[in-house]
């Protein structure tokens, strides 16, 4: 399971993923200091590495967005690679981003899904778990997550889950009732939608978004 650790007080710009890929950055806002670091390792599957993620601030508007996910493909990296350009850029350019960020993010994650599922012949068959989280302005912090991937906050020696995990074995009625169906293959649960094969990033399941403000 991939784990997006967020923590604050004590991000440069850097999206990508290899084998063994590691980084570290800080904000410029010069009122709320910032830093994180990040590391991907390869684990034992056989296959080339198929997680990405993004980790980088940018200035819109006068404000400073902190922008960090991971993306954790299966049956290839194609969807994860995708959500890795797009799905931050369809976010940010909701017109309602600024005053209902949870809103632009549920309608996001949505329209980003159908992009996916209309290009499968392209993508594929494969799909990806995707969570991210948005700072801003080092003061608030907006978390959404489809799949197991999980959004952990370190505070001292205490550590709080922020997100809530999307097992197709325990949400199985949902995912029905939304036109799909959960085929169970050895080690792995697979969503599939229509023709297409999503796994876990699929309109089958809906993103769960949270919001906390950084003291």
């Amino acid at each position: 399971m991939d784990k997006l650790c967020c923590f604050s007080g004590s991000c440069s710009q850097l999206a990508g993923h290899s084998s063994n890929d590691a980084g570290k950055g800080k904000s410029s806002l010069s009122g709320v200091k910032i830093t994180y670091g990040f590391s991907l390792v390869k684990g034992r599957a056989n296959h080339p590495m198929e997680d990405y993620h993004v980790a980088k601030f940018i200035q819109i508007r006068g404000q400073e967005l902190g922008l960090f996910a991971i993306f954790d493909g299966h049956l290839g990296d194609d969807v994860p690679a995708y959500l890795q350009k797009h799905l931050f850029t369809n976010i940010l350019k909701e017109e309602d981003f600024w005053n209902d960020p949870g809103g632009a993010i549920f309608k996001a994650y949505g329209k980003t899904d159908k992009a996916i599922l209309s290009q499968s012949p392209d993508l594929g068959q494969g799909g990806s778990t995707a969570v991210t989280a948005i700072l801003m302005n080092g003061r608030r912090l907006w978390i959404a997550n489809i799949g197991d991937s999980r959004a952990v906050l370190a505070k001292g020696r205490e550590v709080i889950q922020l997100t809530v995990d999307h097992e197709p074995s325990t949400e199985r009625g949902s995912i029905e009732n939304r036109g799909g169906f959960v085929s169970n293959m050895p080690g792995l649960y697979i969503v599939l939608k229509k023709s297409h094969t999503c796994i876990l990033f699929s309109s089958s399941q809906l993103p769960t978004i949270s919001t906390f403000d950084c003291i």
